[in-house]
């Protein structure tokens, strides 16, 4: 009786320490989301343009702040894709068709050019790495 009662003791104790180390080892990944709430996916604007971004599970803060898990910036990224998997341990370029926002903003108004274009947003640290595997959005809009 009493090894039967350690060996089901032993088996709760080992279903306890691994839904314990589960919860830790996916409670990062599963919450963290970005989402472009203004304009809307398929929608047609004029200019100029203002898009802003809501995130989930992560907090917007100035670049200066430097590098702090689960915090940093956006950056919009204008007719182009986000980077491959090599490339998200590198800081993301700086022009015209990517657009950073270090100064801890939500929203960030263009001016595009007539036609569609594919808007994405991509959050990355104070450095401008972006997370891996990436916290992004996209949507398609119509400047007219």
């Amino acid at each position: 009786m009493n090894r039967l009662f350690n060996y089901q003791w032993a088996i709760c104790f080992s279903i306890l320490i691994s839904f314990m180390f589960c919860q830790s080892v996916f409670a990062d990944s599963v919450q963290r989301a970005v989402k472009i709430i203004k304009p809307t996916h398929k929608s047609t604007v004029s200019n100029p343009v203002e898009i802003c971004m809501e995130v989930y599970g992560l907090e917007v803060e100035p670049a200066k702040e430097g590098v702090r898990d689960g915090k940093g910036h956006h950056h919009l990224l204008v007719d182009v894709d986000i980077p491959a998997s090599f490339g998200m341990a590198k800081a993301l370029a700086k022009d015209s068709r990517y657009i950073h926002m270090g100064d801890g903003s939500a929203c960030k108004t263009l001016t595009l050019s007539t036609g569609q274009h594919f808007v994405r947003t991509l959050f990355a640290k104070g450095n401008h790495v972006p997370y891996d595997p990436p916290v992004t959005d996209t949507i398609v809009i119509n400047v007219k």
